[in-house]
């Protein structure tokens, strides 16, 4: 199965982490998560919103972005911002890459940003509005890199409670 990755810079509100944290298990992402952190890993509100799937977690924690990327040197990183130049869902992403979002108030440095043109995204949205929430911006930007790899490893079709689809 390919590897996806989802970075969180600096996360600061528990319940996007948690939503964030139960999407990566049920699509099989690693989560990483820089500090600081605006709240501990024993967060009442963190565990509520990752509900009981923390069990399905591959999650590491480092304490710069720069060790993170010391760690994964043939790491392909993909910068979401909304002040980026090129569409998320215009980007080819790889096996093993590395999808990374900023803290929820201020999103990531702008050195960093200017750094990586050519992986700096954005997800489009109405000119009006400053963002859309951090938990949803991961889950559209994963989404997507499953879409592109076929959704591997993950159930394609459900099954009714009271119904046979086959009886059809």
């Amino acid at each position: 199965m390919p590897e996806l990755n989802i970075v969180l810079v600096e996360p600061e509100i528990p319940q996007n982490t948690g939503n964030i944290a139960r999407t990566c298990a049920v699509t099989g992402a690693r989560l990483h998560i820089v500090r600081p952190m605006g709240f501990t890993p024993t967060d009442k509100h963190l565990k509520r919103a990752g509900l009981d799937y923390w069990h399905f977690l591959d999650i590491t924690y480092y304490d710069s972005i720069e060790e993170l990327f010391a760690a994964e040197p043939e790491g392909k990183f993909y910068f979401f911002s909304t002040k980026a130049k090129h569409t998320y869902s215009n980007i080819d992403y790889p096996d093993k890459c590395y999808l990374v979002f900023g803290k929820e108030t201020r999103g990531l440095p702008e050195k960093l940003l200017y750094d990586n043109p050519d992986t700096t995204v954005r997800i489009p949205m109405m000119s009006e509005a400053r963002s859309l929430n951090l938990s949803n911006s991961v889950a559209i930007a994963a989404y997507e890199a499953l879409r592109q790899w076929g959704f591997p490893e993950l159930q394609n079709h459900g099954r009714l409670r009271e119904f046979d689809w086959n009886e059809q």
